[in-house]
């Protein structure tokens, strides 16, 4: 990620921390574009990120900007992989950190937590919940509060998600892009990120259209995109396996929608059942396990394409944000272990003798 320095905020060298994010793989899924009617599809996989997810490129800008500028106690209320970044990040530059998340968050992330020394504390509610009890404690606790968008560096490392894209593909951008969208600030990034680029000379004016994919249990983009609002509201009720999409009213949602908009591109939401189904699909075809927020993705490119919003020879990438192995409770529910011996047949749990 930090080939791309002169274009962060970070201004001593000294001051990077990093562990080896970015420059993620751009990946064919020809088996799974056939089957769902695309002749291009490709697979941006940020759960190759130090823990396993694209958070990982946010943080590390943004913990490394906290070294700059000498803070020492940060705190963030997450859904999950934002806090084991930054408990990671944290760790590595010997900064304390203080992790607030939702009692049920997946256990990987929880244990991550813990074990980078971090400060954790499970909350009975929602992530917003989360970013209420850091708003109210940070005045009295003296933490910087590195919630989304609540600081301006995040984003920053964020946006290198669009310029690595670009320069994988000879600097032509593909004609969609499919970004699962909880808190939506990697869509915000890469949209910024193909401005400055425009700016610089490295590309030109063509935008791909910018497709938010959310969960049926929780769509206020969606929602608010389908009214032609200009910012969502609350979603109640918030209830999805996807646990990054999870977040019922995103602070730059306003920002997702301008950039859907200009773009001509559109926002989707898809059940449950569909984002497991597509996710076991994208493994067993490809060899890629990725997060149910990037199952969603796929489930939500193959609607789109099946209803004629895209076209079978348009060049499509999808954002897997993080890696499977990390939401093993979510895809468990269709691989329950067996109980008893099966002896002698294959597939089955086979009692010695």
């Amino acid at each position: 990620m930090w080939r791309y320095a002169p274009a962060l905020p970070v201004q001593l060298a000294t001051s990077i921390i990093s562990l080896g994010e970015g420059m993620t793989p751009l990946l064919p899924a020809s088996r799974t574009g056939a089957r769902i009617g695309a002749s291009d599809l490709l697979i941006k996989d940020e759960g190759l990120n130090p823990t396993g997810s694209f958070k990982a490129r946010g943080l590390s800008c943004a913990v490394s900007m906290c070294v700059e500028l000498g803070i020492r106690k940060l705190a963030i209320p997450s859904a999950g992989n934002a806090a084991s970044a930054l408990a990671a990040y944290a760790a590595a530059a010997g900064i304390e950190s203080h992790i607030f998340m939702p009692q049920d968050v997946p256990q990987s992330n929880f244990i991550e937590c813990k074990a980078y020394g971090a400060r954790v504390t499970l909350v009975d509610g929602l992530i917003s919940d989360c970013a209420r009890i850091v708003a109210e404690g940070t005045p009295r606790e003296g933490w910087f509060d590195v919630s989304t968008l609540k600081e301006p560096y995040r984003i920053e490392g964020k946006k290198t998600m669009g310029y690595e894209l670009a320069e994988q593909l000879g600097w032509e951008l593909p004609d969609a892009i499919f970004y699962p969208t909880g808190g939506g600030v990697g869509m915000i990034g890469m949209w910024k990120a193909f401005e400055e680029m425009e700016a610089l000379g490295w590309i030109g004016p063509k935008r791909p259209k910018m497709i938010a994919v959310q969960a049926e249990g929780c769509q206020p983009v969606v929602r608010a995109f389908n009214e032609g609002a200009a910012r969502s509201r609350f979603w109640d009720g918030a209830a999805t396996v996807a646990s990054g999409l999870r977040v019922p009213k995103p602070l730059g949602d306003f920002l997702v929608l301008q950039a859907v908009r200009e773009s001509g591109g559109t926002a989707v939401a898809v059940a449950d059942t569909e984002l497991i189904d597509a996710g076991i699909e994208l493994a067993t075809e490809e060899g890629i396990f990725v997060s149910p927020e990037g199952a969603a993705c796929v489930a939500g490119a193959r609607n789109l394409l099946r209803d004629g919003f895209l076209k079978r020879d348009d060049k499509i990438v999808i954002y897997n944000t993080g890696s499977g192995l990390k939401y093993l409770e979510a895809y468990s529910t269709r691989f329950p272990r067996v109980s008893g011996g099966e002896t002698g047949k294959l597939g089955g749990l086979i009692t010695p003798r």
